[in-house]
């Protein structure tokens, strides 16, 4: 039996495989304020959330690039659901590659928010 690769949408989003995934990249994509409060909202809820789901202190094509840049970073993972665009945290690969990285920079950005009255 034949099996057949599916054919790529045009609204397929391109991810990087999980070996592709790099340190200095991850670090780029959290060192944004922004884009850390996504991870946050993205870890603290465990689901998939939709782009409009996020009430961020940016314009719309903002948030569009900090989505993207956590993508290309292998942060999160976006999928299309009907219409809405579904963001998820890749957490296994991200604890499969840097082990601990991900609980610990969460932790501080919580303590961090704590200590200056931030959600």
């Amino acid at each position: 039996m034949t099996t057949v690769a599916p054919v790529p949408s045009s609204r397929d989003l391109p991810h990087p495989a999980r070996e592709e995934i790099r340190l200095e990249g991850v670090l780029h994509a959290l060192s944004d304020p922004v884009r850390l409060r996504i991870v946050r909202e993205l870890a603290a809820e465990g689901i998939e959330l939709s782009c409009s789901h996020f009430d961020l202190p940016v314009t719309k094509s903002t948030t569009t690039h900090h989505f993207r840049v956590l993508r290309e970073n292998g942060v999160i993972r976006q999928v299309y659901e009907g219409t809405a665009k579904m963001n998820g945290l890749r957490r296994d690969d991200l604890d499969d590659l840097f082990p601990g990285l991900l609980d610990r920079l969460l932790t501080a950005a919580a303590r961090q928010a704590a200590r200056h009255g931030e959600g």
